[in-house]
């Protein structure tokens, strides 16, 4: 009995050395990171006004990192509170945590050098090198070209600091180690696509929101055909399916589905039950028109998928 007892110790001893060890592995070796690089983005006004345009309308960084308004439809940043984070999760959710899009002012990056700014836009890894939870879409980011990139970290130094310090995300288990394995270097991109509009698509993050996907994998052929489950709705079919997507739309039609959003009557419109969209619609809607023209072209490009999509009802596309 004493030899069982004793062989039953050492099985023991050995699975808490092993899993002390994927533990020790986990916490220091992951995320696997790229020292970021050394270099200082220069403020030019091409940049300024470039940055300003993607992170307000194009990959709207701010829809995140601001304080919304979530009684009016599509969520709604408040005037003033641009870059001080936002609780994401702010209650703790089964199996999640409680997840907070940070500060991303001057106040709270005023420490971070820019090469560690487009490390954490592009791969996901802080300052620090933990990881950032994935809802910050880190691997959209990762197509921005260069010159994009450097725009964009013109844009977060001159957002007006503000002083709003935030909890961290605190994942639960087993999540807050899996996320050390998402993370991974940051694409190269020198210049931007000859497709425009499939870039614009790519750095916008249309595919993430308007694809199901399956532990985190994309279903094969369901590509842009919506379904996907976002809070209390479902991202919409925007293929050029004639029947369930897009395909009887013109481009003139494309267009004014996001410029529509621009009449200051629609940007406080209120819901109830908590029936919202997470399409963030305003921040869209300033879009340049021939950038939605560029993406309505590549977007007729892409297979029709017929999949019907039963979204509520109020206030809808």
């Amino acid at each position: 009995m004493r030899i069982i007892l004793k062989i039953l110790g050492i099985l023991v001893l050995i699975v808490i050395v092993f899993i002390a060890g994927v533990l020790i592995y986990l916490f220091t070796a992951l995320p696997k990171k790229e020292p970021p690089v050394q270099t200082k983005v220069e403020a030019t006004p091409a940049r300024i006004a470039r940055g300003d345009y993607l992170a307000r309308h194009v990959t709207v960084c701010l829809h995140c990192h601001s304080d919304r308004n979530l009684d009016f439809f599509a969520e709604p940043s408040i005037p003033g509170t641009e870059g001080q984070g936002h609780a994401m999760f702010s209650k703790p959710q089964k199996g999640l945590g409680v997840v907070y899009a940070p500060n991303i002012t001057p106040y709270a990056l005023s420490g971070w050098s820019d090469g560690e700014i487009m490390r954490a836009v592009t791969s996901g890894i802080t300052k620090n090198g933990d990881p950032l939870f994935p809802i910050m879409p880190y691997d959209v980011y990762s197509n921005l070209n260069q010159e994009d990139l450097y725009s964009v970290v013109v844009f977060v130094r001159r957002l007006k600091p503000i002083t709003n310090d935030l909890p961290k995300t605190k994942l639960d288990f087993p999540l807050n180690l899996i996320v050390r394995l998402m993370p991974a270097p940051a694409k190269a991109h020198e210049k931007e696509e000859r497709d425009p509009g499939h870039y614009l698509v790519s750095i916008a993050g249309c595919m993430s929101c308007h694809t199901q996907d399956q532990n985190g994998k994309a279903l094969p052929g369901m590509t842009f055909a919506g379904g996907k489950t976002i809070g209390p709705a479902q991202s919409a079919n925007i293929t050029p399916d004639e029947e369930t997507g897009i395909g009887k739309w013109t481009k003139q039609d494309f267009i004014a589905a996001f410029k529509k959003w621009q009449d200051p009557s629609l940007q406080k419109v209120t819901v109830s039950e908590g029936l919202n969209t997470p399409m963030p619609w305003i921040e869209f809607s300033g879009m340049r028109e021939e950038d939605l023209a560029a993406i309505y072209d590549y977007l007729r490009t892409v297979p029709p998928v017929h999949n019907a999509v039963k979204r509520f009802s109020k206030p809808s596309l």
